[in-house]
């Protein structure tokens, strides 16, 4: 059994999982946002996730962590969720995806 393609497959999902999560601030998902630094599908299905978000005085820095989190833990297979939450490094318009820029009329 291909087990790499397994976890390739689980890691799309997540992603996926990831783009229906928005900042209320901006009108573009979490992933395409540039927020999530790090996925990492561990051998037991465990998911850390590194992220951050727009500024360190986010209004939802208490609440946007824990929909991430909720998000990843309903993709099938997925057992558990780590999630750091970090401020370095900062997080800047560079780390948005070209979609996100289009959308938000910056391209």
């Amino acid at each position: 059994m291909d087990t790499s393609n397994d976890y390739m497959n689980l890691e799309v999902r997540i992603v996926d999982a990831l783009k229906t999560v928005y900042d209320p601030e901006i009108p573009v998902n979490i992933y395409d946002l540039g927020l999530i630094y790090e996925i990492k599908v561990n051998d037991d299905n465990s998911v850390y996730l590194k992220m951050t978000l727009t500024n360190p005085n986010c209004p939802v820095a208490d609440v946007l962590p824990n929909e991430v989190k909720e998000a990843v833990l309903h993709v099938e297979g997925v057992t558990k969720v780590d999630l750091d939450l970090v401020f370095e490094p900062e997080w800047t318009k560079d780390n948005m995806s070209d979609a996100a820029m289009l959308e938000l009329g910056l391209l």
